[in-house]
């Protein structure tokens, strides 16, 4: 076994990942000559990323120094790497991510759609970097709001937080949840490079909304993390619900949000709440 394949090898330098990489890819059918190695030779990868056979194999020497944005992008695309990959190639070269660009929310999987929907006890939603809800489970429905019952674009949080006076009585400390979900708004929109439906959103609101100016102008910035909301019920019970968000892997720009009974009490309003929302359904469907 030689150095280039040393398990591991392959991860951990800028050398060792594009001689993986380079090994990966099949050389042209009409290419000639016979080939002791699998993959494109160094030659073909320097003619396809535009730079010069004696500088690729430096980069692959660990000679040279670090290449720059330009060059980086060119040996992605000629080694045709995927979206993690180009993140390791930045990452080994620079010791940086790649520089963003703006992106577009992906759709839901169907396989998140059924995480959400196996957890009956506790609201679950998925949002967009624009506060768009665009997944939820039944749960979610009989405590936080019938999302399908309105129209896609009723179903954004800071457009209700801040134009809806019934979605704001529901929320015992309205402001401090709307700062946040700014603050949040402020890191999604910096991480995605930009994201044109959030900064409609934002101009929309820096209309309609006196209260939105006056946050938005504090300039805070929040991480998602964990968290907790207090709410008022329809039937007047107070109910506390601990936050918890997470990315969704392979979903770019979607944030799952789970949200947890913080006592036992707690536990048994929700439980009523999605108890009473099921009864009236079946009669509404009877």
């Amino acid at each position: 076994m030689t150095a280039n394949t040393l398990p591991g090898s392959a991860v951990t330098t800028l050398g060792g990942f594009l001689r993986d990489r380079r090994a990966r890819l099949a050389p042209d059918p009409a290419a000639s000559g016979r080939r002791r190695t699998p993959g494109l030779r160094r030659e073909e990868v320097a003619l396809r990323a535009g730079v010069s056979v004696t500088w690729y194999t430096w980069l692959e020497q660990g000679r040279g120094g670090p290449p720059s944005d330009e060059v980086l992008e060119r040996l992605s695309h000629a080694l045709e790497l995927d979206v993690a990959a180009r993140e390791v190639l930045f990452l080994l070269a620079q010791h940086r991510p790649p520089p963003l660009s703006p992106t577009p929310t992906s759709a839901v999987p169907a396989a998140l759609q059924r995480v959400l929907d196996a957890m009956t006890g506790s609201p679950a939603i998925v949002k967009t970097p624009a506060w768009d809800i665009v997944a939820w489970n039944a749960a979610a429905t009989a405590v936080l709001a019938d999302y399908a019952s309105v129209p896609a674009r009723e179903r954004n949080v800071l457009r209700r937080m801040f134009t809806d006076p019934a979605a704001r009585a529901h929320l015992t400390d309205w402001e401090e949840n709307a700062r946040f979900a700014l603050g949040v708004l402020r890191v999604d929109i910096a991480r995605g490079g930009g994201h044109a439906e959030a900064e409609a959103l934002i101009s929309e609101l820096l209309v309609s909304s006196p209260e939105f100016r006056r946050l938005w102008a504090e300039n805070e910035v929040r991480s998602q993390g964990f968290g907790m909301k207090r709410f008022v019920g329809s039937d007047g019970q107070a109910l506390a619900l601990e936050t918890s968000n997470f990315p969704v892997e392979g979903a770019e720009g979607l944030t799952m949000i789970i949200f947890t009974p913080v006592t036992e009490a707690d536990a048994q309003v929700v439980t009523a709440m999605i108890a009473k929302h099921a009864l009236s359904t079946a009669k509404v469907d009877a």
